[in-house]
């Protein structure tokens, strides 16, 4: 396959230059900025590093690409802080940040996985079947009436559809969600060439290539199946944990319940792995 053509990806940085750096990856695919206040609560302990995933472009956009950028990005931080970094993930972007692993070894201080995304079919029907069970007829109804607005293009028809998520994937949040924005076709294509991959026998086979601990902070009242996607990476994945809580969705730093713990585990595992840097912030 090619390689994909170079971009400068949309990017935050957050935090101050002494502390670790951190790659932080959002999910969707196609939601940048859908983490609102992750970044910033991680910025008091990391110099976050927050990228806006690349969007629809000439073709069609693959898993290939969007690794091709972070590791571009990965290099960047590295040859500015003379250290590796991090890498965080949630949902879709916990999904990346383990193919982006596995193709760099040695090149992350720790992999952490914010509610991440199915790896196989049963997982995904799994997802599909907790899911259903939770859309009720009113809810179903919004959904439909989204999807029939004549008004809306396609990105805001994702980003509306998203939003109306928020009773299936949050339990008691304190926080509201945040979706600025939408690209329905990178969402689309991004997502068909993961399915791909997995079809294919690439991923999860792929992560036994990853040799960075890595921890799953996964709520236990998330419609992705924390437990059974544990299950399907432990065979594969060497250094793995999974860390979970009751009364949690798939956005553990907006619950009630959760949210303290889990920024606190998620800090801890951080601060337990990566280095502060050796090298000056670069201009």
């Amino acid at each position: 396959m090619d390689s994909p053509a170079a971009i400068d990806l949309e990017l935050r940085v957050l935090g101050p230059a002494d502390a670790p750096p951190l790659l932080l990856l959002h999910g969707g695919p196609g939601a940048p900025r859908s983490l609102a206040p992750l970044p910033e609560d991680l910025a008091r302990d990391f110099e976050v590093y927050e990228p806006s995933q690349r969007g629809r472009g000439d073709g069609p956009l693959t898993v290939d690409a969007h690794v091709a950028d972070h590791l571009r990005l990965r290099q960047r931080i590295v040859d500015a802080r003379g250290v590796e970094p991090a890498i965080v993930g949630h949902s879709w972007g916990a999904m990346l940040a383990l193919v982006i692993a596995a193709a760099t070894p040695g090149g992350f201080a720790c992999v952490a996985l914010v509610g991440c995304g199915t790896f196989d079919r049963a997982s995904r029907a799994e997802y599909k079947r907790r899911f259903a069970a939770a859309t009720d007829p009113a809810l179903a109804a919004r959904f439909a009436a989204v999807d029939d607005d004549p008004t809306l293009d396609e990105d805001e028809r994702l980003r509306r559809s998203a939003l109306l998520l928020d009773p299936i994937y949050a339990v008691d949040p304190i926080l509201p969600a945040v979706i600025p924005r939408c690209d329905a076709r990178a969402n689309r294509e991004s997502w068909a060439d993961m399915i791909r991959l997995q079809e294919g026998g690439v991923y999860p086979d792929g992560f036994a290539a990853i040799d960075a601990p890595v921890r799953m902070f996964h709520g236990d009242d998330d419609p992705h199946p924390g437990g059974m996607i544990f299950a399907s990476l432990r065979p594969l994945v060497r250094d793995l944990a999974l860390e979970s809580w009751p009364r949690c969705g798939h956005e553990p730093w907006r619950e009630r319940a959760a949210r303290e713990a889990f920024l606190s585990g998620l800090r801890g595992f951080v601060r337990a792995h990566a280095r502060p840097p050796a090298a000056p912030r670069s201009q």
